[in-house]
């Protein structure tokens, strides 16, 4: 088979099109083609798990984990690793040929929820029938894809819920139904807008859950002054998302003589009390994760991977850095261990021992812990800056950073604001502004960071807790407006639970996905008033007009 792809599923898909010869986030051709074979045998696992739910019977915790976690695997940056992802194929084929067996009727079942490959050729040769496009409608393609790469946010928050113990059969049944139904070709376009919005509503669910998990775990956030200079011990740098691997590591390295030290999207960690127990639990270290590779060298000291947002790392300290989870990379370690089970971080942490301590690249510090909790405890001040004219809007910067040139407009945008409006953030598009002296407005600092990307459930929380006080009955009538930067499928879901919140006007950029047909767009556009970005003074004129 020649190694070609195609690959559209974030923003940094080439000419905003789509990637034919390698990925912009550094897959090869035949990694993207495996994932493509695994997505469509997860949709035939789903297609019969929901089956078997029809029929009455019921479906194990550990079908709704393979489901999910096989969806996070393909995220954007998360595993490039062929091995793991035919391992992950080639598991999920047997388990649905088992779940199969159970059923009472076979009729109607789709090739994906048949079909058992011979090797990883059958495999690879499958691709080209079962990817992106394979659906030859330009608008049932744009809408089927749209609702999979959704579905693909949503799993990477439930398995980051169902990791610390929270699950809900309601969003796992939600989300095989909506995945077995991507390969039905009887539905409309209504059809699938329907199923779209559904699946907004079902992120809501899924954002709330792991707001519970992680809140009930280790606490509500509260706002918190985090360093980002470096120690003179060696250290591990932590990147990702997940919360209770940090939780784990921080038990086994206490009393080793080696630091921890939190990179991207894992700076929010800082924010929950149960970490601040950790004395060597030292700071964060450098900016958002397209910036790994200049920093993760400095660092000098192993660093540990523990969802998404990995760049194919270079060979000077490839042997430094280590997978777990969703994670994977030919030549890096990767740490085993699944649900509910112990990792054993001691390779990692004797590592650690023989490494320099890191380079020092800034010596500053960001403030943060501004999740709904600590937003709303603040709530009476915030109203009576907003009642006394001090505070005239709020704007949603929240999302993703990534390498586009052109992501420079949000550093602009943030530090041309006036000095009345006040930044609301989460994910890591925040490293574009947070270190900013952009000052404060009566004690209230003008960034408001709530966390990681999941956290923007915090915002709309917030926003809706606002309408509330403010005696609204449209969460579109508050001084808000949405700036939002996008990059991959969580943000995917993320803008699918605003629009099912009823949230309006969004802006997204620093392009539209380019998944996004023109029809499909036109009906965000003409239904949610969704907008591209454009220029820093164009859009401050729009958003600040009188």
């Amino acid at each position: 088979m020649e190694s070609t792809m195609f690959c559209y599923q974030c923003q940094e898909a080439v000419g905003n099109r789509g990637c034919v010869n390698s990925g912009m986030c550094g897959k090869k051709p035949d990694t993207s083609n495996l994932q493509d074979v695994l997505v469509y045998v997860t949709r035939g696992l789903a297609q019969v798990a929901s089956r078997l739910r029809a029929e009455g019977k019921p479906v194990d915790a550990a079908v709704n984990q393979r489901v999910a976690s096989n969806l996070f695997v393909t995220v954007t940056n998360a595993n490039f690793d062929d091995r793991a992802i035919a391992s992950h194929l080639a598991d999920t084929v047997r388990e649905t040929a088992a779940l199969r067996a159970q059923l009472s009727n076979h009729e109607g079942l789709s090739d994906a929820a048949t079909w058992e490959p011979a090797d990883k050729a059958a495999m690879l040769a499958k691709a080209p029938s079962v990817g992106v496009m394979a659906t030859s409608d330009d608008d049932i393609r744009s809408l089927r894809w749209l609702l999979i790469y959704g579905l693909k946010g949503m799993a990477a928050y439930a398995e980051h819920a169902r990791i610390l113990g929270y699950d809900q059969e309601e969003i796992d049944a939600f989300l095989q139904e909506a995945l077995a139904k991507t390969l039905d070709d009887a539905l409309t376009v209504d059809d699938l807008i329907a199923l779209v919005l559904e699946a907004g509503k079902r992120g809501v669910d899924t954002m709330a859950l792991l707001d519970k998990a992680n809140t009930e775990s280790y606490g509500a956030p509260e706002i918190t002054t985090v360093p980002t200079g470096v120690r003179t011990n060696p250290g591990i740098l932590v990147s990702g998302h997940d919360l209770h691997d940090l939780e784990m590591l921080l038990e086994q390295t206490a009393g080793s003589g080696v630091d921890v030290y939190t990179h991207g999207e894992m700076l929010p960690a800082h924010y929950y009390p149960a970490f601040k127990k950790y004395d060597h639990f030292a700071g964060n270290y450098g900016n958002a994760w397209w910036q790994q590779k200049e920093e993760f060298e400095q660092f000098n000291g192993p660093v540990f991977l523990t969802t998404n947002c990995l760049v194919p790392p270079k060979d000077s300290y490839r042997d430094r850095v280590y997978t777990t989870g969703a994670v994977g990379f030919p030549g890096c370690k990767h740490i085993p261990g699944g649900l509910g089970e112990q990792k054993d971080f001691s390779e990692l942490i004797e590592h650690a021992k023989h490494c320099d301590a890191p380079t020092e690249l800034e010596d500053g510090k960001i403030v943060g812990g501004f999740a709904h909790t600590q937003v709303l405890a603040l709530a009476d001040k915030v109203i009576e800056a907003v009642n006394a004219g001090a505070i005239k809007k709020f704007v949603v910067m929240a999302g993703c950073d990534g390498r586009a040139t052109g992501r420079s407009y949000y550093t602009d945008f943030a530090e041309a604001l006036p000095q009345d409006a006040v930044i609301l953030t989460a994910g890591c598009a925040k490293y574009r502004y947070n270190k900013l002296e952009l000052g404060d407005i009566g004690g209230i600092p003008r960034v408001l960071d709530a966390g990681q990307c999941n956290d923007s459930y915090s915002l709309a929380v917030i926003a809706l807790a606002l309408k509330d006080a403010f005696g609204l009955d449209d969460v579109n009538d508050l001084p808000i407006v949405y700036n939002i930067a996008w990059y991959e499928q969580k943000a995917v879901i993320v803008l699918l639970a605003l629009l099912a919140l009823g949230v309006k006007n969004i802006h997204l950029g620093p392009t539209l996905p380019a998944f996004l047909s023109p029809n499909v767009a036109k009906v965000l556009v003409e239904n949610f008033g969704i907008a591209g970005m454009g220029t820093v003074e164009d859009d401050l004129d729009l958003f600040f007009a009188s």
